[in-house]
């Protein structure tokens, strides 16, 4: 099974039960964001697809965007928390261990960045997985990395609804045009 019949099953899904949205929306997020599986489960196209479903089906934004965020964020402080206490033994854990370019970018990201580079790694796939599990490892102060964890997680939230609230609404225009 293809992952975009895998999203359009979950779009059905919340299309027919709204109140899942949120509680879907932060799974998603969490799992997105949360170190491991987000290498095996790319579920930002999910959340672009939830966004889109925003505009069409009247779910309102607001839940959803602040379970997103809220999903980000924590899957975000469990890779820290990974990090801080295995420390380098995570770089050999499955499946990171099959990804072994991914950790030393990671560490020359947050060592080139800091904490900065929390914030601009959650918008890149790839560095989303490691970035918070390397700051872990390096012991970055809790507070510093928190903060951009959380704010972060609520841009990228707000962001990935957005666009796709812009596709979908650009794709019904174009369905109705047509």
């Amino acid at each position: 099974m293809s992952l975009e019949s895998h999203v359009q099953e979950v779009t059905d899904f919340v299309r027919a039960h709204q109140a899942w949205a949120a509680p879907i929306m932060f799974a998603l997020a969490f799992g997105e964001s949360l170190a491991f599986i987000s290498l095996l489960i790319p579920a930002w196209s999910f959340l672009v697809a939830l966004g889109a479903l925003i505009g069409s089906t009247g779910i309102n934004f607001w839940p959803v965007w602040i379970a997103g965020s809220l999903g980000a964020a924590c899957g975000d402080w469990l890779s820290y928390w990974i990090g801080f206490k295995l420390e380098k033994a995570v770089y050999q854990m499955w499946p990171l261990s099959r990804h072994p370019d991914l950790i030393p970018k990671g560490e020359r990201f947050v060592e080139r960045w800091g904490v900065l580079g929390i914030f601009i790694g959650r918008f890149f796939g790839p560095l989303r997985a490691s970035v918070p599990l390397v700051a872990g490892v390096f012991r970055m102060p809790y507070w510093k990395f928190q903060f951009a964890n959380f704010t972060s997680a609520f841009v990228w939230a707000a962001v990935l609804l957005l666009l796709g609230d812009v596709i979908g609404t650009a794709a019904a225009w174009i369905a109705r045009s047509i």
